[in-house]
């Protein structure tokens, strides 16, 4: 399944068209990264509360593609977070669980602000 690019340059994964991984050469196929974005930017989108969604679907939209693996396995275990804990901890400053990845809860806190 080829990938469709969108005038602004970017896949439908919303990763930059020169992103490498996006499908082997050789098979055609979506590489497991790219099937693993796709996973992680919809759930950031159908969170559950809207403001939520907007958050979570925003940094994804914007960051995901840059984010490592181990940045993305933080991502993931933020998103186990119930929506209105995560939105307390994100927006009111309430304290965050301690198995959260300091610098990606300082980067969502810091994108929060700025789009909240």
């Amino acid at each position: 399944m080829k990938e469709q690019r969108v005038s602004n340059g970017q896949d439908n994964t919303g990763s930059s068209a020169s992103n490498d991984n996006r499908v082997d050469p050789e098979s055609g196929e979506e590489t497991e990264r790219v099937r693993r974005l796709k996973r992680i930017r919809f759930r950031s989108w159908h969170r559950g509360i809207k403001e939520m969604d907007i958050l979570m679907g925003g940094f994804a939209d914007k960051y995901l593609a840059e984010l490592t693996d181990e940045e993305l396995d933080a991502f993931e275990t933020v998103m186990t977070v119930p929506d209105q804990e995560l939105y307390a901890m994100l927006v009111r400053d309430a304290p965050h669980w301690p198995e959260l990845d300091e610098g990606m809860m300082a980067r969502l806190m810091a994108y929060s602000r700025r789009e909240s």
